[in-house]
């Protein structure tokens, strides 16, 4: 078994800090989109270019996922072939078939949020490039879409989503990491992350007020996804202990030492448990206070970075024999 090692530089260490940031941003992004497309299709409303949850989504599903691309590509060893990804699709490579899902994911991003925020732009066009009017034509042409477009957003959102989880079970070599719970984990931790940057978003720019309707329909969304995820993370480390050999050792290595303490004080108390008790047991008064659903907010977007970084990181502690 390994009990000393210097975390951050463990040894066999394939993907690192950067990766654990880029898995930690996708799973905001997913999050954020399904919680608005969710929210406008379950209620009607007049002007959704207007609704800061649609807003935040429109911020929140695009600029981490370009952030978080950016991030992969400078992780690479060459840089400067990125654009090879794009266009050579390999179908056996996870890493290849991720590349394609963020195309499609961006293109249905980019239809979503060109409908929904068309008089915003048709306005920005009119004022600084009015050359570029076709841009408005196209954008009314694609609206008779936008329905079906959405629905399948929503999807390409999940499975954004689960790719997380995929593409470090993938990693065959590492026990804990080669692991069957991985992708529905980071899609529940991934959405509760949405939400919590989502609340972030409609509190500090949109200054909507606690008890608005928007926070009344997330708040519904927030224990259902926490126990979710916890019942996620007994099932994986449950399908370790009993997996045997070198799994029982990754999972020794795992909740011991530093990593250990990660998990234990980032994952559990901070970013699970006092969210969790916030949430049930805090009176009205607080849990549709501002300060207070922006500070629980903060505390789950900590123990989701926290937990991106203990799977990544303990992951690779253990190779198997």
């Amino acid at each position: 078994m390994m009990n000393e090692y210097v975390p951050f530089q463990t040894p066999n260490l394939v993907w690192d800090s950067s990766i654990a940031i880029y898995l930690f941003l996708l799973g905001i992004s997913s999050g954020a989109v399904q919680l608005a497309i969710a929210y406008r299709r379950s209620n009607k409303l007049d002007k959704p270019n207007e609704n800061w949850i649609i807003r935040s989504a429109a911020f929140l599903g695009t600029i981490p996922t370009l952030i978080g691309l950016t991030l992969l590509i400078f992780h690479l060893a060459r840089p400067w072939t990125f654009w090879k990804l794009m266009f050579n699709y390999q179908f056996n490579s996870v890493m290849s078939m991720g590349v394609m899902l963020f195309q499609v994911y961006m293109l249905f991003m980019v239809i979503w949020i060109a409908v929904i925020f068309k008089e915003e732009i048709d306005a920005l066009i009119k004022r600084f490039v009015p050359k570029l009017r076709f841009v408005t034509t196209m954008i009314t042409k694609i609206e008779w879409i936008f329905g079906a477009s959405e629905v399948i957003l929503f999807v390409l959102a999940a499975v954004l989503g689960a790719y997380t989880g995929f593409l470090l079970s993938a990693l065959i070599s590492y026990p804990m990491l080669n692991n069957p719970v991985l992708p529905a984990l980071f899609l529940a931790s991934g959405t509760s992350s949405g939400i919590a940057a989502t609340f972030l978003c409609i509190l500090l720019a949109g200054k909507i007020k606690g008890d608005s309707h928007e926070v009344h329909f997330i708040h519904k969304f927030e224990v259902p996804i926490m126990v979710t995820e916890l019942g996620l993370i007994v099932c994986f480390f449950v399908g370790l202990y009993f997996g045997g050999g070198q799994k029982v050792v990754s999972l020794h290595n795992a909740l011991t030492g530093f990593w250990g303490a990660v998990f234990w004080i980032g994952v559990m108390l901070i970013g699970i448990l006092i969210p969790l008790v916030a949430n049930l047991f805090a009176s009205d008064k607080f849990k549709y206070n501002a300060k207070f659903i922006i500070l629980v907010s903060i505390f789950d977007l900590i123990g989701v970075l926290c937990l991106r970084y203990f799977i990544l990181y303990a992951g690779q502690l253990t190779i198997a024999q």
